[in-house]
Formats: structure tokens, sequence, C-alpha cells
């Protein structure tokens, strides 16, 4: 079990999170950080004994492989913290490597042939999820390893609440996961996670579950209103681009109570930020051109978002200026039916906020929550105890397995509550 040697492919909020729970892992003996910013990788080397980085180009799969054989030895486990659409060259390599996989997400145009450029997402997003979950499922079968996708928050740490509020229904009829994000600085921070990730997240259709079927939203529509005792007052909470409603669909007989209706609704500072962007027409990613300049307005307004904040002194600075809003909510709303009554077990994620986040471990709460949540999945790689071969979501664990990790969890003051109520 000792002297794992993992691969990081990334060293964003995600990415760096893990290398520093890894790093004060007694099973892991080296962490190898990869990411084309040669200098994040090089921090994390600064900051971490165990770590050491390299500079990788993950557009090639064939760097990636030749960086996994340089090492000398056997990487044990591959986690891509990249943007989804280098999903594919990561699967690929973990195959070729003969390890373990873990990704914070899954993969845009997973399917063999399709290119990186965005475009549309709908059918052939939702076709490379059952892709993985098939075909790449048996291939890691043939190499008796794991991959798993799905593996931050959310989605991730929200699946494994997901399964716990259906655990008690003896039928589940509809999930609802409701997340808002309430941490404001002064400083202009829209997004406190990958500004292309998360604008492309606002500016896409959403995917919904609804009476059986797989469907696609209008981004931000279709609002809700919650007042719960972490809000100060009642939020609006819209459709939002999310893996779980497809990952809910794929699993929803075997492991979620038959569920028919699954929605991801999110509010707080981005929506706040995106809805009037996306009603006048800034979040199109079709050219334009304005007094003899053509740009798409999304590649515009990218252009003037900052970076989400990750390094120390960075944050520090953030947090010095001012933070007006330090909250947010994660909930899970299973509806469905307990001996013949109609049952709503409302689920609580509780986690530490920006300000108790950094002064635990250095981080933003979205590095911590994200990061801890990802670090604890790969932790169970590491003390080896997933239980299953060949490719899953999150929301396929074992109930063994879901147990041990929010035992994990509660380490880290990361922990839930359910309500039980009728409806």
């Amino acid at each position: 079990m000792s002297d794992k040697i993992i691969l990081i492919l990334g060293s964003g909020a995600q990415g760096s999170a893990v290398a520093q729970n890894m790093n004060d892992e007694p099973n892991v003996k080296t962490i190898i950080c990869a990411d084309y910013d040669l200098a994040a990788v090089q921090n994390l080397e600064k900051k971490f004994s165990k770590v050491k980085g390299y500079k990788v180009n993950a557009k090639s799969v064939d760097e990636i492989i030749s960086l996994g054989k340089s090492i000398g030895q056997k990487i044990d486990l591959i986690v891509n913290a990249l943007p989804l659409c280098f999903a594919r060259n990561c699967l690929n390599a973990a195959l070729a490597l003969e390890c373990n996989y873990q990704d914070f997400a899954a993969g845009d145009f997973i399917k063999e042939g399709n290119e990186y450029e965005r475009g549309k997402i709908d059918e052939e997003w939702v076709d490379g999820i059952k892709y993985m979950l098939s075909d790449y499922a048996k291939k890691f079968k043939a190499i008796n390893k794991l991959a798993i996708i799905g593996t931050g928050s959310a989605p991730g740490l929200v699946c494994l609440a997901t399964r716990l509020a259906v655990k008690d229904l003896d039928t589940c009829d509809t999930i609802y996961n409701i997340c808002y994000e309430g941490v404001k600085a002064k400083r202009f921070i829209p997004f406190w996670f990958a500004p292309v990730v998360a604008l492309s997240d606002m500016a896409e259709p959403a995917y919904a579950y609804e009476k059986g079927e797989i469907i696609q939203t209008p981004s931000m529509s279709f609002p809700i209103e919650r007042k719960y005792d972490e809000l100060n007052k009642t939020e609006t909470f819209y459709e939002h681009a999310h893996d779980e409603p497809v990952y809910y669909a794929l699993a929803a007989n075997e492991y979620l109570k038959g569920c028919k209706n699954a929605y991801f609704k999110y509010g707080g500072i981005g929506i706040d930020f995106s809805l009037p962007l996306l009603r006048c027409g800034l979040l199109s990613h079709k050219p334009e051109t304005i007094n003899g300049a053509t740009i798409a307005p999304f590649d515009f307004v990218l252009s003037h978002i900052p970076p989400a904040p990750k390094y120390e002194n960075e944050i520090q600075s953030i947090i010095d200026e001012g933070i007006e809003e330090d909250g947010g909510c994660l909930v899970v709303e299973a509806y469905g039916k307990k001996d013949g009554k109609k049952v709503l077990n409302e689920l609580h994620v509780s986690a530490p906020g920006l300000i108790e986040s950094f002064k635990r471990a250095k981080l933003t709460a979205e590095q911590y929550l994200t990061g801890q949540s990802g670090g604890l999945f790969t932790k169970l790689f590491v003390e080896e105890k997933y239980e299953q071969t060949g490719l899953i979501s999150t929301v396929m664990l074992t109930y063994k397995e879901i147990d041990y990790y929010w035992d994990l969890a509660k380490k880290l003051d990361i922990t839930y509550s359910i309500i039980k109520k009728s409806y």
C-alpha cells in the first residue's frame, strides 16, 4: 500500500489542493505535478516536499505518457484536474500507463475522432458520458484498474450526499441539488475557480432529468426560491450546466431508488454577474463585427475576468482588502416515499468558508471544498479502499465507500445533516 506515485495533471485550485493533501499522506512517496504553466508547478514544488514539478502539454497524449514513463517507477494514479477538453488524452494516458484514474469532472467530446474545439455539447456530451461508462469501463476492467469521473465537490461530494439522501427511501421521485456561492470580496472576483470553465457553464444549456428522460433547458432558466438556515434571506436558484442530472439519469434504477426527475440549481455571486451578460447576448460564442473588429462576445468578456486566486499571498491580500460576504449553501432535496408516505429528505452540507479555509490550509473556500473533496477520493485510492474496477461516476460508489469518505470528510469539518419532512 505504501510508496504510491501520483501524477496530478493541472495545478489550479483543484490540483494544488490535492497535492497539498497527498503531501501529508503516509502512503504516498512521490507526487508528480504537471501543467503547461511551469511557474505554477514550480510553486507547488517549493511548498511541498513530495512534489516534483514538470511542464506538460496535455493536448499531446504522447507527452503525458512520456512523462509518466520518464519517472522510472510505475505511476499508481493519474488525477486529472485539467479542463474538460483534455479528458480523452488523460484517460488514454492512464490506460497506456496501466494505472488508476481520477477526474474532477467528465470530458467534452470523449469519443475518438472528436476535436478539442468547443461546439455543440448536447447529444455528443451525453453520448460521451455513456461511452466512458461502457467502452472505457471495459478497457479499465481489462487492466484491473479503476477510473472515477466527477470527483470534486460538485459533482463528487454532491453525488455522495445524494446517495445518502435517498438511502432510507423506498422509492425516489425527484432530486434537487441546490448550490449557493456566497463568497464576495471587495476586489472584483466573479468566479473563484477557472473563469473559462465557470463562464462556459453559465453560457451553455443546462441538463435535467425529467419524467425519466434527459433533457436540456436554457441556461439560467426556470428559477426556484429557497430559504435555508444557511442563507440570510430567500434566494433564487436557476438551471445550471452540471454533470449531476446526467449521472443520476444513467444510474437512477440501480443507485437512486428509481428516481424520475433530477435538477441542478445554482445561485449566488457568479449567477448575479452572469445573468445580465446572458440576457444581453454577451455570452454568445458567435463572432460579431463591431467598428471593424471581429470577436465573439464570450471571448471579449472572458478576457476581462481576472483568474481565480490560487497563491497564498494573493488570497491574503484579497482578505486584507475586505470580504463582504462569506457564506453559501449546498443542499440535496430528495422527494420520495417511505412506508407508503411521502417524505422529503433534505440533506445540508456544511464546510468552512473563505476565512476559515485560509486559516486552516491557506486556501480559498473553493479550493478547500473542491480540492479537499477531490483529495478524499484520491485518499481512497492510495488506501486501496475501492472495491470495483472499470470506470464509474461518483454516484456509483458502494455505501461502504461512501461512509468511509464521509468519516474522512468530518475530520476536515466537511459534514452533513439530514432533515426529514413530509410533503
